[in-house]
């Protein structure tokens, strides 16, 4: 089971200076990432994943986020088989980011 993340709670948690900052997994396509974007996300395409699996810290938090949350649900999923142990999605993926945390962010 992968466990949600709201996006007001992931804002806390990279606002909360005593944890440590979890890996944002961007696995949108390029063009969706130009668009808009969770500062200092790592943009790492869903087709991408399995061949560059490696570049993924195994000892780190890793909130994956797509456009609406189902890309990453199943890239977390994937995460999850592969062995990483600490995989959140983020529910609702940029969109619930730029309704709850970002409204001036652009969206698509």
């Amino acid at each position: 089971m992968i466990e949600q993340l709201q996006a007001g709670d992931l804002q806390a948690w990279l606002d909360d200076k005593s944890r440590a900052r979890p890996v944002v997994l961007d696995v949108r396509e390029p063009w969706e990432h130009e668009v808009c974007s969770i500062p200092d996300s790592m943009l790492l395409p869903m087709q991408q994943i399995p061949s560059r699996l490696q570049e993924l810290p195994t000892d780190a938090d890793i909130v994956v986020v797509c456009h609406h949350g189902m890309r990453s649900l199943q890239v977390a999923q994937f995460l999850k088989q592969s062995g990483l142990e600490r995989v959140f999605n983020l529910s609702g993926g940029i969109a619930a980011w730029a309704a709850q945390v970002d409204p001036d962010m652009p969206q698509y």
